[in-house]
């Protein structure tokens, strides 16, 4: 996630996270894979989106017409991934992004575009570097709760 987050800078990136979910209270997501994904947002992406009512649309201004501030995974690119995932008996758990030049944690476009069960890890990228790796999930709420990271040795799958 990090070198992919400093290869796309100044631009977002993104990516999907695989793995298993033992359903307990909370969930523990168990993280096997990461998958880099094209950011595909573009200005029909932007046409085509608005934040939800109730938000601050000044917090809007300037934004959302470029991959800066924005990301769009492509929708047949995903289900393509699901379906390797499958036979490898994993699953979606999560999607990550990065946050160019800004903090990792999410944004008013985050939490709108958001579902829930995944988590949604967030890579801060200050001039080119990464600076700060941070997880959330969405709480019974839809309000965004940070979730702990635990780093375990990884291996390709996929």
């Amino acid at each position: 996630m990090q070198s992919h987050a400093e290869a796309a800078y100044p631009e977002e990136c993104c990516g999907l996270l695989l793995g298993l979910i033992q359903y307990s209270d909370p969930p523990i997501k168990i993280v096997s894979e990461v998958q880099a994904m094209r950011n595909i947002w573009n200005k029909e992406s932007a046409l085509n989106f608005q934040l939800p009512s109730g938000s601050d649309p000044s917090s809007q201004e300037g934004h959302g017409v470029s991959k800066i501030d924005r990301y769009s995974i492509d929708p047949q690119e995903m289900l393509g991934v699901q379906q390797k995932a499958r036979e490898c008996s994993l699953e979606i758990i999560g999607i990550y992004h990065s946050h160019p030049d800004a903090r990792a944690v999410p944004s008013a476009f985050d939490e709108a575009i958001a579902w829930p069960l995944y988590s949604y890890a967030i890579v801060s990228v200050f001039q080119g570097k990464t600076d700060d790796l941070q997880s959330w999930m969405l709480d019974d709420k839809g309000n965004f709760q940070s979730e702990p990271i635990h780093l375990l040795a990884t291996k390709q799958i996929l």
